[in-house]
């Protein structure tokens, strides 16, 4: 029987390699596991692989990159968004877009980071360290996160955690998304109009999803309606925020600091302002980067290529199962259903 030959992209740390369920998928393909950025050295490999495993937006799977990858049926995406892929080149060629939104260690381990972010600047941890390994004693003010108002942008899969997090610490919550009206439960969050919450929040936290009418969100106009006194957490798209109108922000202290995962552009480029003003925070996009999620992200993968192989990939898990009606040469399928959104 001819065995299906999947490729596993950008592995750079070997967690995908050393995940648990990777035996599983060997057991279900021939599997190559790329440990470093695609070459064109890698041509041949890509011209016989049936599925890729797309670690999250490492490699852009665009017109050109499909076309290399004649034989591709499915794309196993880790992660529940696909900006990096040419969803329309998919869709003409017949590939199959399984996305990886059953994974739940996110709505732990992106919040943690949107706290560390938070004590981190309220506290002054970062400054602090800086003068203690230069031999200081200094002595510094902080704050306490109880009593503030947390104003997050987004209350759902990331924000709802956040929010009860911010609960248990004794903040204050409101929220703005397309939703609308206060929310009772636990815990209770107050439905705001963007720009009431902007003006009232002490820290605003972004978990919105990149769309066009996300896009830009944080303008000018409306970083300029914060407090000076409140911080900017952002763990979700880079391009939500004006970049350039929140550097300017923070040099002229109209917002106190912010606590950065994500940019507009990736990697952060080396002369970006952000890297050197004192009232920032910086990571390099780690928020879903631990042991945990990527172990559970070849789990998703491994259900996903099983339930494929067998005519079963279920349709909600699938970004375009329109796809699946192009007439080609398969080895699976999915089953009839909504498609993920």
């Amino acid at each position: 029987m001819k065995r299906i030959q999947l490729v596993v992209l950008d592995d750079y740390e070997g967690q995908l390699a050393a995940a648990p369920a990777m035996a599983r998928m060997r057991d279900l393909a021939e599997v190559t596991i790329f440990d470093r950025p695609v070459e064109p050295s890698d041509l041949p490999d890509l011209e016989k692989t049936h599925v890729l495993m797309a670690l999250r937006e490492r490699t852009r799977l665009d017109e050109k990159f499909l076309d290399a990858c004649s034989r591709l049926e499915l794309v196993l995406q880790t992660g529940g968004h696909a900006y990096h892929l040419d969803r329309a080149a998919a869709t003409e060629r017949g590939i199959v877009v399984a996305l990886g939104r059953r994974v739940t260690r996110s709505q732990v381990v992106v919040p943690e980071l949107v706290f560390a972010f938070m004590l981190g600047l309220v506290r002054k941890i970062y400054p602090l360290t800086a003068k203690m390994s230069k031999g200081e004693w200094p002595q510094a003010m902080g704050g306490c996160l109880a009593g503030r108002t947390l104003g997050i942008l987004g209350c759902g899969r990331i924000g709802r955690p956040v929010a009860q997090l911010a609960a248990a610490l004794g903040m204050n919550v409101t929220a703005w998304d397309r939703g609308s009206g206060n929310e009772t439960g636990d815990p209770p969050v107050r439905r705001l109009p963007l720009d009431d919450l902007l003006a009232g929040a002490d820290i605003v936290s972004i978990h919105l999803r990149l769309s066009d009418e996300s896009r830009g969100l944080l303008d000018r106009k409306r970083l300029a309606k914060m407090k000076p006194t409140a911080l900017l957490i952002n763990t979700s798209r880079g391009a939500i925020v004006d970049e350039d109108a929140l550097i300017n922000a923070l040099r002229e202290n109209r917002i106190a600091g912010a606590g950065l995962d994500v940019f507009a552009v990736e990697p952060l480029s080396a002369s970006s302002p952000l890297r050197t003003l004192p009232n920032v925070l910086l990571t390099p996009h780690i928020g879903w980067q631990v042991d945990e999620v990527l172990r559970e992200f070849v789990e998703i993968a491994a259900d996903q290529l099983d339930g494929w192989l067998k005519g079963q990939l279920p349709a909600n898990e699938v970004l375009n199962p329109e796809a699946a009606g192009v007439p080609r040469e398969r080895m699976g399928g999915i089953t009839t259903a909504t498609a993920a959104k």
